[in-house]
């Protein structure tokens, strides 16, 4: 078997893995826009070899169902009608037994089709494709999370806390001024928008070595954070106004003592445990608070070869943008991060939940400024 078949399967299996928890009944709801399905995912993600493979490269190739295109397409423009994102959970049908039938059937005509092969083409997209399944598995498990903290019995999907994980770092990093190289410059994979290696120049600045922890948040929180507008962003304050933001999202006070809703139920707070589940708007007030700043997603990489990262996604202060000689690609897997550089913050790193061999130093995430339900936390630099 190849290379590129196993990493294909194995990364369908672990999708099907990460679903053996769930009842029938956690397949569909939609608790918010931002939130999809369990089916959804598992159904988008075999689309996406459908549509940019299957349909291309296998002459005569049947489709499993042609409704799917506009059932299961996420954003792709280029590629016909779809669903609206929030009307989602709505597909009640089909059920969640012909939705796994489909990925049976995709996987089936893929394996024939790279077992046939030698392709380039084909390679690189199922590549893409794979790493897109990735992606998709920590959002399962980010947007079920939210779903699930909606439910008033605070349902366990693991037995295990995904975030009750502590560091024993301290201290600083120290880094020189210095012209320095950003950006991927392997032959493995990399998105796209980690392309146009270029240099930057950075002053001399000062990084920590941790990232910052339940207790040092609830410090925050004590000393009056949620009430001071002078820590906030003006857009950051009038986010919090009108959402009536007091804390991080899934933390709740009972008895003068702090919980949080987790993959495995309600637990109580681990001051030293590190911090999840923050906004930009709420990591920036904290750097403020606490006389530091958020670093630069390029201060970040710099310094990466000498941090611990892989645990929270990390705020940077740098808005999502093109590198040096960015180009879109031709026809729909152009579509799938360049037309996304506008109001949207950087985070690196990987998390808890990212996938294995998902990770690496020249990786940019990107979301709102008000994004909390990933698993992002804060690391402070000066």
């Amino acid at each position: 078997m190849n290379s590129t078949l196993t990493f294909f399967l194995n990364t369908r299996k672990k999708t099907e893995d990460l679903c053996r928890p769930l009842e029938i009944e956690d397949f569909t709801p939609q608790s918010a826009v931002f939130a999809s399905p369990p089916k959804w995912h598992i159904a988008h993600t075999t689309w996406f070899f459908e549509e940019m493979i299957l349909k291309k490269y296998v002459s005569n190739y049947k489709p499993f169902d042609d409704s799917f295109g506009y059932l299961f397409n996420s954003y792709y423009n280029s590629l016909g009608d779809r669903i609206e994102r929030g009307h989602r959970g709505l597909i009640t049908r089909p059920n969640i037994e012909t939705v796994f039938e489909y990925r049976a059937y995709v996987d089936k005509a893929m394996t024939a089709l790279l077992n046939m092969s030698e392709s380039e083409a084909i390679k690189k997209l199922t590549i893409l494709g794979v790493h897109h399944e990735q992606q998709h598995q920590e959002l399962l498990l980010t947007d079920l999370k939210y779903t699930f903290s909606k439910n008033p019995i605070n349902p366990k999907y693991v037995e295990t806390n995904l975030v009750e994980d502590t560091y024993i770092h301290s201290g600083w990093v120290d880094v020189n001024e210095g012209i320095y190289e950003i950006g991927h410059a392997t032959d493995n994979f990399a998105f796209d928008n980690e392309l146009g290696r270029h240099r930057v120049f950075s002053e001399p600045f000062q990084i920590s070595k941790s990232l910052v922890t339940n207790g040092d948040y609830i410090d925050f929180i004590n000393d009056g954070g949620y009430e001071n507008s002078k820590y906030w962003l003006d857009d950051g304050w009038h986010w919090l106004l009108e959402n009536k933001i007091k804390h991080p999202l899934y933390w709740k006070q009972k008895n003068d003592q702090w919980h949080h809703y987790t993959l495995s139920g309600i637990a109580s707070i681990k001051e030293e445990a590190i911090l999840a589940h923050i906004s930009f708007y709420e990591a920036t007030a904290f750097a403020n608070w606490s006389k530091c700043r958020l670093p630069t997603e390029f201060e970040w990489e710099i310094a990466s070869s000498q941090l611990d990262w892989g645990r929270r996604w990390e705020w940077t202060n740098s808005a999502y943008l093109p590198y040096p000689n960015f180009k879109i690609a031709e026809g729909a897997v152009g579509e799938y991060n360049g037309k996304f550089m506008i109001n949207q913050m950087v985070l690196r790193g990987a998390s808890v939940a990212t996938a294995k061999q998902h990770s690496r130093n020249t990786y940019r995430n990107f979301f709102t400024p008000n994004t909390q339900w990933q698993f992002s936390g804060i690391r402070l630099a000066k």
